[in-house]
């Protein structure tokens, strides 16, 4: 779906499932992509959750995928953009799905705007996300180095190896090209933006879900752990839920390596 929103086109995935639709009242689930990337890794869930009665959100943040540009300087920005496209959207409150940079959105959303924020999920995820100043200097100069290296740390062995679970598909190859496709400079954006966040624990939802994957070289599933330890510091004293699941040989693109098992767990998380 592509729409105006502070004068520039932007693009959102709704999962082919229109929200007109649906009814006023369906629950909304909002999925939040990583650095360079687009609403296109959540196809899978994104159609799961809408032909199961949710308004489905995949936007393109802006200068990424279809959404025009430039792109936003910090997460804080990426949050508050995300507010604004819900309230045009007339989405009151959602389940925020994030993966990588997007956790860091989801997060920050939260903190912003708690009283819309039902449930929050954060895959591959790490509070504070920095990022090496080799792969941030490769990404500044646009070198085909810095999609080269991120796209080597996002596998695991046999997703580096090409393997995938989808027969005829290489994850290590169509990574590349999600990456390739990007328009110069925002690749070193988005990592400046992921270095540079300086994390606010939101007040819990009802419930939070952390996924990590146990090969996961870009944010070490021990980081995920250490954030759902310090979320459950949180959630002890409102009474909310905080589940971890660490997929086992799955690196940090697990969208792809493991897209069934993250459906299974984003599936438990929001009928639960």
């Amino acid at each position: 779906m592509k729409f105006m929103l502070e004068g520039k086109t932007i693009c959102y995935g709704t999962g082919s499932v229109t929200h007109d639709s649906l009814s006023a009242d369906s629950p909304a689930i909002v999925f939040i992509h990583g650095a360079g990337f687009d609403h296109s890794v959540w196809v899978m869930p994104a159609r799961y959750f809408a032909r199961h009665g949710f308004r489905v959100v995949a936007p393109d943040l802006p200068a990424h995928g279809a959404s025009e540009g430039p792109p936003l300087a910090s997460i804080g920005e990426m949050a508050r953009w995300l507010n604004n496209l819900l309230n045009e959207l007339q989405i009151n409150s959602a389940t925020i799905v994030g993966h990588s940079m997007g956790s860091l959105v989801a997060m920050s959303y939260a903190a912003q705007f708690p009283a819309e924020t039902q449930k929050l999920a954060f895959l591959g995820a790490s509070a504070p996300m920095p990022v090496g100043p080799v792969l941030l200097d490769a990404a500044q100069d646009n070198s085909p180095a810095a999609f080269a290296m991120a796209n080597t740390w996002s596998h695991s062995h046999p997703g580096g190896l090409g393997a995938s679970a989808t027969p005829g598909m290489s994850n290590f190859v169509s990574g590349a090209r999600w990456l390739q496709r990007m328009q110069p400079g925002v690749y070193y954006h988005d990592l400046a933006a992921c270095n540079e966040f300086e994390p606010v624990l939101p007040d819990m939802p009802k419930a939070v879900l952390v996924i990590n994957g146990a090969q996961d070289k870009m944010t070490p599933a021990r980081n995920g752990l250490a954030l759902a330890s310090a979320l459950k510091d949180v959630s002890d004293q409102q009474s909310a839920t905080v589940q971890t699941v660490t997929l086992a040989g799955c690196g940090h693109s697990m969208l792809s390596e493991r897209h069934n098992e993250v459906l299974d767990a984003l599936t438990g998380l929001a009928d639960g």
